[in-house]
Formats: structure tokens, sequence, C-alpha cells
């Protein structure tokens, strides 16, 4: 069962469909982690051109929905509520295997660093255990 679904996760974080990329969030520390999930469809608007024929998740949607989780973890302390979280910087971002329709992407992001309003994050998604992508994600706080 898992600890926020969408409905919840709108609550804390402005994004909507279709650009609201977690369907859940399994675990949850307030501001040190947070693990989600994305259940990829092939009814995702982006699969129209990318790639007919050869649907591939965009790994750009895949560093906005662990950029997302990592938005739940800071956004979910209370002093931050009402906040809103902006990319400021992504580093090192790999890409290891491609997303295709029908896979579960289990995003998890660590908040390794906060100074004033700014963030650090690390982040890496799974499907099956095995990465398909990671980054170091900068978050502004506003």
């Amino acid at each position: 069962m898992p600890l926020y679904t969408a409905k919840e996760i709108m609550e804390i974080i402005p994004h909507r469909q279709p650009f609201l990329l977690i369907d859940t969030i399994e675990e949850l520390e307030p501001g040190v982690r947070a693990l989600g999930r994305k259940c990829v469809s092939m009814n995702e608007p982006y699969f129209a051109g990318h790639f007919p024929g050869n649907p591939v998740m965009p790994g750009v949607l895949i560093v906005e929905a662990l950029a997302q989780v990592g938005a739940v973890a800071m956004l979910s302390q209370p002093e931050m509520s009402g906040c809103t979280a902006y990319f400021a910087g992504i580093d090192k971002a790999k890409f290891r295997r491609k997303v295709l329709p029908g896979d579960v992407l289990e995003l998890e992001t660590q908040i390794v660093k906060v100074k004033g309003p700014v963030g650090i994050g690390r982040a890496v998604a799974r499907v099956e255990g095995k990465v398909a992508a990671q980054a170091e994600l900068t978050f502004a706080i506003q």
C-alpha cells in the first residue's frame, strides 16, 4: 500500500497531468529521502513522437520524475508547506537502459546537502532492480 497516492502527491507539489510523472510515494523521510513509483503506460502522450513504432521514455522525463520525488522529500517538511521546488541544476546524469511501456520505474532521491533555500539530491531510477538512470539534482526552494 503506497504512503501517498497521486492525489496526495498533488497536495505537496504543484505538478498536474500530463506532467505529474510519479504515481505513488512508497517511502518518505521528510527532508532526507523519498522513494516513488511510476507505472509507464503505452498511453503516455510522449510515446506518440518518441519514437513511433519504438516507444522509449525520454531520459529528460526520467530525470524530471526523479526531481518530483526529490521535491516531495523536500516539501513534505512542515516549514516548506506551500513552497515550490525548482530545478537549479542537473549534474552527472547517466542513462543506463531504456525505459519502455509496461516498466515500473522505482524512483529514489536522497537529499545529501541543504544550504538555505538550495538542496542537492542524488537520484537513481531503477527498473526491476537495475539502474536505468541516475543524476545529481539541485533544487531551489521558493
